[in-house]
């Protein structure tokens, strides 16, 4: 006659799983027979003004009224600089292949970027111009830059 295949440690380790089972069965019906479950009401949970969480409804009276017109997402509209127009200048810099330079302002001695789309006239290095400022992408540029 052949010996059983069911080792201690087979038996002890199917003792354990069938405990685990039973134990995890039993905590189930505790909490299902503690629980107090039924209504929605029960449930719900309310969050004031101030952000706190209570179970009592809010007062309809001190509601506010938002309009949702008056939210503003993202980043808020920044008013334009204002724009000083006839400002004079040097264009220091102009490559005519890749259609930009840069141009130095006379009263602030700062360098203004320009591109070709922003030439009323053709322009080159050295040449006495005038031109207006506005905001790019990257910084101030020259726009409606003619020569002087």
């Amino acid at each position: 006659m052949g010996k059983s295949q069911e080792t201690f440690s087979k038996k002890e380790k199917e003792k354990k799983r069938l405990k685990k089972r039973q134990d995890k069965l039993v905590k189930k019906e505790e909490r299902k027979s503690t629980s107090e479950g039924g209504s929605l009401e029960s449930m719900m949970a309310y969050v004031d003004e101030f952000g706190n969480i209570s179970d009592t409804p809010l007062d309809p009276t001190k509601k506010k009224k938002i309009i949702a017109s008056n939210i503003e997402i993202g980043v808020p509209k920044r008013d334009d600089e204002p724009q000083v127009t006839g400002r004079q200048g040097k264009v220091t810099y102009f490559n005519d292949a890749k259609g930009y330079g840069f141009i130095k302002d006379l009263m602030t001695q700062e360098n203004v970027f320009v591109h070709i789309n922003g030439l009323l006239d053709p322009v080159k290095e050295n040449d006495n111009v005038t031109f207006e400022v506005e905001r790019g992408m990257k910084g101030m540029n020259a726009v409606r830059v003619k020569k002087a």
